[in-house]
């Protein structure tokens, strides 16, 4: 492959917020091969914001899901920006034919991306996928598209980046619920997923753990959810006591990432979130049930329960059968974890404190 020299790069970064969290070291990446280039990363509008303060990136380009296939102008729009950057190098991170079109028809000049999807002759480059695609992390197979490029499998790994006026802004709101940041232990819990059902723990248990949890006075229960898993976690909080704190829809994205980063301990389903708590390496708990741990696992942070029943990973929307994943992971298993974890945090607070 000829040596390339791009000054304008752009990297089509993938749709779902996990995803888009885990393909951040591609950015890094690049950003240390080509230091001087110009780097935008093309991101949906609802997960954009994850990037906003992220130094390997000049530009975030966001925009809106087109509704349908069928050219127009939304299709349209996104092509005449790319069009507009000048782009002489395009990474794509996704694997849709539409996104390779955007590329193609935005002409970027040298357009590298996995094959599939009938799109290998809108690209340059088109990179088989990995034989061990099924049996290695997310993160790992986004960089392997960098090698074609020259930029051999790092050891980054997927990071997030806030201002010290974000950070201030979340303690100060969980302050206003009572909580020392410091000195309370802080169990952030987010029971929903984007995807669907099949991958989120039974509620009822949720609110069992959670009760459980605040018999520790210095416990505080942080839940959160995005607008869609509000009715949710309203429905887990119900009845709840002062120490267990409702956030589900009254935060922004990027709000999100700072609360949870101020979080001791994050549990959660396989979702968003838990990326987010992996990147910012806060101590965590993840429950998987329908998807893989290997592929979509929290990366290099965290346990994980999976039971590995014969069915999973399916990855369906909703379990079409009794739900056997979830339904074996129990309460106590789940409680004996978090208490573990809270014990050698409490045991870091008292050597703090004796200093």
């Amino acid at each position: 492959m000829e040596e390339l020299n791009p000054k304008n790069i752009i990297i089509k970064m993938p749709n779902w917020l996990g995803d888009l969290v885990m393909a951040t070291p591609v950015l890094a990446d690049v950003h240390a091969k080509w230091p001087e280039a110009q780097i935008t990363a093309m991101c949906q509008s609802n997960v954009a914001a994850v990037l906003q303060k992220d130094p390997n990136v000049h530009e975030v380009f966001s925009y809106k899901r087109p509704n349908g296939w069928i050219p127009h102008q939304q299709h349209l729009d996104i092509i005449n920006t790319i069009r507009q950057g000048n782009y002489d190098l395009g990474i794509l991170l996704t694997n849709s034919l539409s996104s390779a079109w955007w590329f193609w028809q935005g002409r970027v000049k040298y357009r590298i991306g996995y094959a599939g999807n009938l799109r290998s002759w809108l690209l340059t480059k088109a990179v088989p996928f990995p034989p061990q695609k099924e049996t290695q992390h997310l993160v790992i197979t986004y960089k392997m598209l960098l090698e074609p490029l020259g930029i051999p499998l790092s050891n980054s790994a997927p990071t997030l980046y806030f201002s010290d006026e974000e950070m201030q802004h979340a303690r100060s709101l969980l302050e206003k619920f009572g909580i020392q940041i410091g000195k309370s232990i802080v169990v952030g819990i987010n029971p929903g997923a984007a995807f669907g059902s099949a991958k989120c723990w039974l509620p009822e248990r949720f609110k069992e753990v959670t009760l459980q949890l605040i018999q520790n006075p210095n416990v505080f229960v942080v839940y959160f959810g995005d607008p869609a898993g509000t009715p949710l976690v309203n429905d887990i909080c119900k009845d709840m006591p002062e120490r267990v704190i409702n956030l589900a829809g009254k935060t922004s994205l990027r709000e999100l990432m700072a609360l949870i980063q101020l979080c001791s301990i994050f549990l959660t389903n396989d979702s968003g979130p838990m990326h987010i708590a992996a990147a910012l390496n806060v101590p965590l708990l993840a429950l998987f049930g329908s998807t893989s741990d290997v592929k979509t696992g929290p990366y290099g942070i965290g346990k994980v329960i999976h039971k590995h029943v014969e069915c999973s990973p399916c990855y369906k929307r909703v379990c079409p059968i009794d739900f056997r994943c979830m339904k074996r992971i129990e309460v106590q298993e789940v409680y004996k974890e978090l208490q573990s974890m809270i014990e050698q945090i409490s045991s870091k607070f008292k050597v703090q404190s004796s200093k």
